[in-house]
């Protein structure tokens, strides 16, 4: 997909931890057209290990984009240039993550503070790419959180050249909360974010923070051009069943059961490349919450799947606690392309 095509009413946050390789084919079992972002890699990750460890993707995923973490300018760069050659649709850089251990490598939620110094980091990304270079991050943090902030940084880097700025509407604290109470705690300022999209027209704005369903999705799009959902989307991916007609024009709805299946030949072709089943489907634990049998779904995988040899009969006997006569195809012949 060219990055001129790359449309994000609506997009999957980057979660550490969480969206992984395996969980993002997951998600595009149901979604085709959400934008994805990989979990934040950092610049020195890129450049001292082995880039495979951290770039390979399915093609399935696309659109897809690459989250840097990291605050040189050259680094960026050099790690921009990978990601084209990797073929990611866009580079994200996170300003927003508040962890400890981001704000020891002196970026994430701390880069807000040095409006200068991402804004040379964008310029740099912008002259080794031809991808879009787009930015993370929150409302304000510690007591540098007026509207006045916050326009001052997004001023500053749509000046180097960022035309898209994912806001998570809440400040962070660097000190004193911990990454979940930073998700928590501080109060929802959406209406700074609607703001910001009004004096800053020209720029593509998207919300972020505390977005739990597809109906409160659609509304935020009213006053921003698109929303990112994150942990609500993990814990409850069939909310991700609608995201193609409300947001895309797609004609009907994707079906928990048919996004399984279709899962299913990707995990067949990990586990033969050695990858454990529990990789995998932990992140399907929460697909059928709310149906007959999900407690069970989720047991039997959560007993199981981790165990050494675990293979596909596991996630049969899981899908067997819902619907005895669903029978995931055991012996596909169409893989996807790993």
């Amino acid at each position: 997909m060219s990055p001129a095509k790359l449309n994000r009413r609506f997009c999957i946050a980057p979660m550490m931890d969480w969206s992984d390789r395996h969980c993002r084919v997951f998600w595009r079992q149901l979604t085709r057209d959400a934008v994805l972002y990989t979990e934040m890699v950092t610049t020195g990750a890129l450049l001292h290990a082995e880039p495979a460890r951290f770039l390979d993707f399915d093609p399935s995923e696309h659109p897809v984009a690459l989250q840097l973490g990291g605050s040189n300018p050259a680094d960026l760069a050099r790690c921009a240039a990978m990601a084209e050659q990797w073929q990611y649709d866009e580079v994200n850089l996170n300003c927003g993550c508040p962890s400890d251990r981001v704000q020891n490598g002196s970026f994430g939620a701390c880069l807000m503070g040095e409006a200068a110094l991402v804004a040379d980091g964008v310029k740099a990304m912008r002259d080794a790419t031809s991808l879009p270079v787009t930015v993370k991050h929150r409302t304000g943090i510690d007591n540098l959180d007026s509207y006045e902030f916050l326009t001052d940084f997004v001023g500053t880097v749509a000046e180097a050249g960022c035309e898209v700025f994912i806001v998570h509407a809440r400040k962070a604290w660097l000190s004193g909360l911990s990454p979940k109470q930073n998700r928590e705690i501080p109060p929802l300022e959406y209406d700074k974010v609607y703001r910001l999209k009004k004096d800053f027209p020209q720029l593509e704005i998207i919300i972020n923070g505390g977005i739990q369903e597809l109906d409160a999705a659609e509304e935020h799009l009213q006053y921003v051009d698109g929303v990112m959902m994150g942990r609500s989307a993990y814990q409850n991916p069939s909310i991700l069943c609608g995201v193609d007609q409300t947001f895309y024009d797609a004609k009907d709805n994707s079906e928990p059961f048919t996004a399984l299946e279709n899962f299913f030949p990707y995990v067949e072709s990990q586990l033969k490349r050695g990858t454990r089943l529990n990789h995998m489907t932990r992140h399907i634990l929460g697909l059928f919450n709310g149906r007959p049998g999900a407690k069970q779904f989720r047991r039997h995988l959560s007993q199981n799947a981790y165990k050494p040899g675990a293979d596909l009969k596991v996630l049969q006997d899981a899908v067997n606690c819902l619907n005895k006569d669903r029978v995931l195809p055991l012996h596909s012949e169409t893989l996807l392309e790993n």
